[in-house]
């Protein structure tokens, strides 16, 4: 396959993928926290409870994230939609640095009330800040979501 199958992945699609990872993560992060401090945690003022969930809700969610990024090219939320994330240049899968870059560009992105985030709407490319920030783009086989793997072929191990 080559680039000529391909579009950019535009926000809506984007939005979509997002709250699914959100959910996945929900069920993933929320029996932990009650395992640990139980109900009560999130009654609990402030922003964090203690060193579990540190571990719990920042590292695990931008390790595992960071992770997905560079082996799979996706999360759960953009894999349903048949999106994968590259190298904005190259096609392929992200360097570990590109992954660790685009997670800390959600953080950019989303302080100024989302406008980097927004910014996939505008884009001719559909890149928000993060996506720029490590010279990343989503993109997926034309007319939606029947290929996960856009450029695969290119660089098969």
């Amino acid at each position: 396959m080559d680039g000529n199958d391909l579009e950019y992945v535009g926000f809506w699609a984007r939005v979509g993928a997002a709250l699914i990872d959100t959910v996945v993560l929900m069920l993933v992060i929320t029996p932990a926290l009650v395992a640990v401090y139980g109900w009560e945690y999130f009654l609990a003022e402030g922003w964090v409870q203690g060193p579990a969930d540190v571990l719990i809700s920042w590292v695990l969610p931008a390790v595992a994230c960071i992770w997905l990024w560079h082996k799979l090219r996706a999360t759960p939320g953009k894999m349903l939609i048949g999106a994968e994330i590259v190298d904005a240049d190259t096609g392929k899968a992200m360097t570990v640095g590109q992954s660790v870059i685009r997670y800390l560009g959600y953080f950019v992105s989303t302080v100024p009330l989302g406008l980097g985030l927004i910014w996939v709407a505008f884009d001719p490319r559909k890149q928000g800040w993060h996506d720029k920030m490590a010279n990343t783009v989503v993109v997926r086989k034309k007319g939606g979501r029947t290929q996960a793997v856009a450029f695969k072929d290119i660089d098969a191990p």
